[in-house]
């Protein structure tokens, strides 16, 4: 399955409301499958900010997916069908630290893994790759996002660590006080697996972490009311909703980072060894590297 060329250049990973920053009658559904399956949902893809962007709801229009059913694969993948060079990913996050506070986004530049058996890699199965990931994040993407937080007023903190947790359930409260005592700064349940793919795939990727509510750790955290945590919510997509214009105005048209050359020296397979069936479900990723 190849590249759709020239269809979009920045992927956008969020809730459905941020469809609402495309304009109705330019807006193109997409709808792809993958090597690995299909995607949570349609791309939807248009433009914003004078860039091609395509969007795509994590968890499905209307919430369907769980954190541990997202084919993370397909997800990623799709996004390289697109031609995406640089993904954006907004996720609802809970603080750790009392320096976090509801309504604050975090752009780490570390994570943490506490899943349980997710796929986290589209290699295997006839071909071996081994990522550089001691730093998972695009940090040029990511300093434009702090520094695009800054100009729309949102209070931002460039760097920190994001534990990734299974779920569905939240920590209980000695999980927390342990991931507190590790020195965490937020916890999610879904941008680990995305950020490895990611890399994999050669696209740049950051996270914007939005603080909903600080974890069970906090001793204000039973006061907290769900009317609370929903109008944090919507306030956060507000703000995010502000937010993804002004960092793609602040794109530069080329990539200087090394996400794009990520699989140079990752490939450890003798290429004489891989397969037609593997070069065909990995060409996208890895043909530049074999010569198909």
């Amino acid at each position: 399955m190849g590249k759709l060329k020239n269809q979009a250049e920045i992927g956008v990973i969020g809730g459905s409301g941020f469809y609402s920053l495309l304009a109705a009658d330019q807006v193109e559904e997409v709808r792809l499958d993958t090597p690995f399956g299909p995607p949570s949902d349609a791309f939807m893809v248009g433009r914003v900010a004078d860039k091609k962007v395509a969007f795509l709801a994590r968890h499905g229009r209307g919430h369907r997916l769980s954190p541990s059913e997202l084919n993370f694969r397909a997800n990623i993948y799709a996004m390289k069908m697109l031609g995406i060079e640089r993904i954006i990913s907004l996720s609802a996050v809970g603080s750790m630290k009392e320096e976090h506070a509801p309504l604050d986004f975090v752009i780490p530049d570390q994570f943490f893994d506490r899943t349980r058996g997710r796929i986290s890699t589209f290699f295997g199965d006839g071909v071996v790759a081994h990522i550089s990931f001691a730093d998972p994040v695009c940090p040029q993407l990511s300093a434009l996002a702090h520094q695009s937080a800054g100009r729309t007023g949102i209070r931002s903190k460039l760097g920190g660590t994001y534990l990734c947790m299974e779920g569905p359930a939240f920590s209980t409260r000695a999980e927390s006080n342990v991931y507190r005592s590790w020195g965490m700064d937020v916890i999610g349940m879904t941008n680990l697996q995305e950020a490895k793919l990611a890399r994999e795939a050669e696209i740049c990727y950051a996270t914007v972490a939005m603080v909903t509510d600080y974890d069970c750790w906090h001793e204000a955290h039973d006061a907290v009311t769900v009317d609370q945590i929903i109008a944090t919510l919507k306030q956060n997509t507000e703000n995010a909703r502000k937010l993804v214009p002004e960092i793609l105005r602040a794109l530069p048209a080329e990539r200087s980072c090394k996400c794009g050359a990520a699989l140079k020296h990752a490939i450890i397979t003798d290429r004489a060894a891989i397969t037609a069936e593997a070069k065909q479900r990995l060409g996208l990723l890895i043909g530049k590297y074999t010569g198909d």
